[in-house]
């Protein structure tokens, strides 16, 4: 995956796995293991056979600019392939009892691709692949995504799916124009998608309030098999690509109320650009899924309740435990 080469000054590098390995090693216990490629089966779960079959070609000519943002190289078929193929592989790792979790190291990352489209840096939805051989056995899969940026990829995936839960903590307005509190999946699936927007400038607080208010009584309700999180570390402060105000410390309290659930749980990198955040918030990811308790960030900045009110608002339709306007 250090192979898939987006160019100079590509907010997306190979060294930012670098860092997110740095940050990892510092936890005592964590086994590493190579990410095997992708099964086409696999990617055909999500993609359509067609578009796969396209990103193939568009690597194997030399690659170039997907869209404005999305860059390829050579080596990005096999490191997207690998990114896929991880999680497959600690799906059947955990499923083996040889662990309850999994950080997946990975790039290019996943939550913006669509079943027929690379966008966002992203050209196989990682997360979404993993999802969904779980939901051909039967599980129950919620997935929380706390990126900076909406997963509109993972949202269309399992819109109309009511043994997905799609849960996303992402700034608004804001790339890629997505994820209003009025998405809430359709048929037998509405409200299993909950957005909950949040303006720039909200902190550790105003994540940890919509938490209490919206994520845990949701999750609550749902009762998932398994937990899926697509982990953005843009929104630290120091992100140069948005404008929220996180610290290392509030992955790892958002990590530690997930890991209380006792659930098997895989994380996939997703976006963070900023090196010693990205060091920083992978360690404290990784405590926190562990023993590590964190306990809730101090006020800093004004709670954005209009936003969370919103957002409760909406969720409330389905989930009883919530509490609307």
């Amino acid at each position: 995956m250090m192979d898939h080469d987006t160019g100079r000054g590509h907010p997306e590098r190979p060294s930012r796995l670098d860092a997110v390995l740095r940050g990892a090693r510092r936890v005592p216990g964590i086994v590493e293991r190579d990410a095997p490629l992708a099964d086409r089966s696999d990617l055909h779960l999500v993609h359509d056979v067609e578009y796969v079959e396209a990103v193939e070609r568009f690597c194997a000519d030399g690659g170039g600019h997907a869209d404005a943002d999305t860059v390829a190289s050579l080596g990005s078929w096999e490191a997207a392939l690998r990114a896929a193929g991880s999680g497959v592989a600690a799906l059947a790792a955990i499923g083996g009892q040889e662990a309850r979790d999994a950080f997946l190291a990975v790039r290019p990352p996943g939550h913006h691709a669509t079943a027929t489209r690379a966008m966002g840096f992203c050209f196989f939805n990682n997360a979404a692949v993993a999802a969904t051989r779980l939901r051909r056995d039967g599980r129950r899969v919620a997935i929380v995504d706390w990126d900076v940026h909406h997963g509109n990829g993972t949202q269309d995936t399992f819109y109309a799916d009511d043994g997905v839960l799609y849960v996303s903590l992402h700034q608004s307005p804001f790339y890629p124009g997505m994820g209003s509190v009025s998405q809430v999946g359709v048929g037998e699936a509405a409200g299993t998608t909950v957005n909950i927007p949040l303006p720039a400038g909200t902190d550790g607080a105003g994540y940890a309030t919509a938490w209490g208010r919206i994520v845990d009584p949701v999750l609550d309700e749902f009762a998932p098999d398994w937990l899926i999180v697509s982990a953005g570390y843009d929104a630290h402060r120091d992100d140069p690509l948005a404008g929220m105000l996180l610290e290392a410390s509030d992955y790892g309290w958002m990590a530690s109320r997930l890991s209380r659930r006792d659930l098997p749980t895989l994380v996939f990198l997703e976006g963070g650009y900023d090196l010693i955040a990205l060091e920083d918030s992978v360690e404290a990811t990784l405590l926190g899924l562990g023993d590590t308790t964190f306990p809730p960030a101090t006020v800093r900045a004004p709670i954005p309740e209009a936003a969370i009110d919103r957002a409760a608002a909406a969720a409330s339709v389905r989930w009883e435990t919530v509490q609307g306007l």
